[in-house]
């Protein structure tokens, strides 16, 4: 059977949240300039201030400055260290040449190539490509001066460095925990709008017009990807940040969250790649029986259903509820039908039964853990 290209139906429980998620990023990202732009003003106007022959090489505080500028200030001090040390190695590599020889076209070309090797093991992070352009701006750009330079090189980057980390440091450095509840809300949309579509799928002739429902997994893995990206920021940009002390925040609860919905996104790639065999052939072709269509289509809506009310606590309960019931009355057809059913029809709608079952074993590990954190909280406050 020829699969029929439709366009893929757009998200609409989706819209609000990445709205919200796209105006959150975008003050993020126009703080961050603010801030870069302040600390390489203040940098700029330092620099000559500096003693000896710093004040010569004015131009790398602002540099610097730019360099440790990193959304989080855990991350601008992990990226400020290794600056300082990439080029400290860099000064030693160009040193040595000096010392023990003199820059020329052989000399410089080892040294740049101890460099890129050094550069080569990770140990500096995104900013290893500074050790042979440091070496090559040493031995090239300060010749003869080469001391003075590498001297009046690192001073300014360094206080560049200072004054970003300072800047990042007072002026409201950054929290990412409301991207994250964001992250999670939208991946739970993700997955609803998704089980949703199957079952309007299995709801309507058979075998179903629209395909979006297919092609929709492949963007599961990439929202989930998101959501992880989230998470991690946010455990990063509370370390070392004196606003963390003022919002609190369990990031334990957001790392089991995103467990459980990665486990949830696996059964609903296997359940969406078991219809895909029963409408196309692939990647297994299975059968499956037509008098169950209706309570897997009841038992998927369900699911989305519960979901899409997750973040209501007067909600949740009842939707997991009724998708334990929609399960349980799915299990009944298929005990019933299963002695006028051979092994092959009754595969795919047992595999899809078993994924339903495990999707709400999930939720329900993490309904139960959020109560006996909110039980636990209430007693601490009383």
């Amino acid at each position: 059977m020829k699969r029929p290209v439709v366009p893929a139906p757009s998200l609409e429980p989706v819209k609000k949240t990445a709205g919200r998620m796209r105006s959150d990023l975008t003050r993020a990202r126009m703080l961050q300039a603010a801030k870069t732009a302040v600390a390489v003003a203040i940098a700029w106007k330092l620099a000559p201030y500096l003693p000896g022959v710093a004040d010569n090489y004015p131009y790398y505080a602002p540099l610097g400055a730019i360099v440790a500028m990193y959304p989080t200030l855990m991350g601008s001090m992990k990226n400020a260290a290794q600056t300082i040390g990439s080029l400290a190695v860099a000064i030693v590599l160009a040193g040595a040449v000096i010392i023990f020889s003199s820059p020329s076209v052989i000399t410089t070309s080892l040294a740049v190539g101890a460099g890129a090797l050094i550069a080569a093991t990770g140990w500096f992070g995104a900013n290893r490509e500074y050790i042979p352009v440091t070496v090559l701006f040493v031995l090239i750009i300060g010749g003869p001066d080469a001391d003075s330079y590498s001297i009046g090189y690192l001073e300014q980057a360094t206080l560049g460095i200072v004054v970003g980390l300072l800047v990042n440091l007072l002026i409201f450095p950054a929290l990412t925990h409301n991207a994250v509840d964001q992250q999670l809300a939208n991946f739970r949309a993700v997955l609803s709008s998704h089980l949703s579509e199957i079952a309007e799928a299995l709801a309507e002739s058979w075998p179903p017009e629209k395909d979006g429902w297919a092609s929709g997994k492949d963007s599961l893995m990439a929202v989930s990807g998101q959501v992880r990206e989230a998470v991690l920021l946010a455990d990063e940009s509370r370390k070392a940040n004196p606003r963390a002390r003022r919002y609190r925040r369990d990031l334990k609860a957001d790392y089991d969250d995103l467990a459980a919905l990665e486990n949830v996104t696996f059964h609903v790639r296997d359940i969406t790649d078991v219809l895909t065999g029963a409408v196309w052939g692939i990647p297994i072709k299975v059968q499956l029986r037509p008098e169950l269509r209706p309570a897997l289509s009841a038992a998927l809506a369900a699911v989305a259903t519960a979901l899409n009310s997750w973040d209501s606590v007067e909600e949740r309960h009842e939707a997991h509820d009724r998708a334990t019931e929609a399960l349980a009355a799915l299990t009944a057809e298929l005990d019933a039908t299963k002695d006028t059913a051979n092994a092959t029809t009754m595969g795919a709608s047992a595999a899809i039964s078993m994924d339903i079952a495990r999707i709400l074993a999930a939720l329900n590990t993490r309904l139960e853990q959020a109560e006996q954190l909110d039980e636990a909280a209430s007693n601490e406050a009383s």
